[in-house]
């Protein structure tokens, strides 16, 4: 039922395959901020570590997994531009704010926290706002109408790695895909004009 060429195309859409100007300035603003927030959460996860979070068994260990994840993530956002980069990004910073909210209020792998300690209402701030600044740039990027691949702001360069057909007369698997849900399919993710 599901073809995976256009799965794989969708997760590894970019800004570029946009139709509006504005809604890619929109998803590479919003991706670049939301890396920010990430990295921001990373540095202090790893500052916390480093002031004696490392000695707390397992929490020690997540918090400088967490550390170099966010790091690590958010230059890729950066870089590569992915759908599926954003919605990583954005279940990253909802998953430690949760993971942080946990240790408060039931404790976790037997450690309780305190949001009196130092970096623990900031870091809840950075988190969520990483999460929502992400999963906004995920709904644009995802729900925004997308130009013809031939219209496409990188030209030479296929969208998202995955070959472009060697005959520019194929039928776009995208469109094949949608045909097959009827005419109410032709909305956002819609490549006819």
């Amino acid at each position: 039922m599901f073809n995976r060429e256009f799965i794989t195309r969708f997760l590894l859409r970019r800004p570029a395959a946009l139709e509006s100007p504005a809604a890619r300035a929109a998803v590479l603003a919003l991706a670049a901020i939301g890396a920010a927030f990430l990295v921001w959460s990373a540095v202090i996860h790893l500052e916390l570590y480093g002031d004696g979070y490392s000695d707390i068994s397992v929490i020690g260990p997540l918090f400088l997994a967490q550390g170099i994840a966010c790091i690590i993530l958010g230059v890729a956002i950066v870089a590569l531009r992915w759908l599926a980069l954003l919605m990583a990004g954005a279940v990253t910073g909802v998953a430690t704010a949760v993971g942080l909210l946990l240790s408060v209020h039931v404790g976790l792998f037997g450690y309780t926290e305190s949001l009196s300690v130092p970096y623990a209402t900031l870091s809840l701030a950075v988190e969520f706002t990483a999460a929502f600044v992400l999963l906004a740039a995920t709904g644009l990027l995802a729900l925004g109408r997308t130009r013809a691949r031939g219209e496409r702001a990188e030209p030479g360069v296929p969208e998202a790695g995955v070959p472009e057909a060697a005959d520019p007369e194929a039928a776009d698997p995208e469109a094949e895909w949608l045909g097959t849900l009827g005419p109410q399919a032709a909305g956002p993710l819609s490549t006819a004009s």
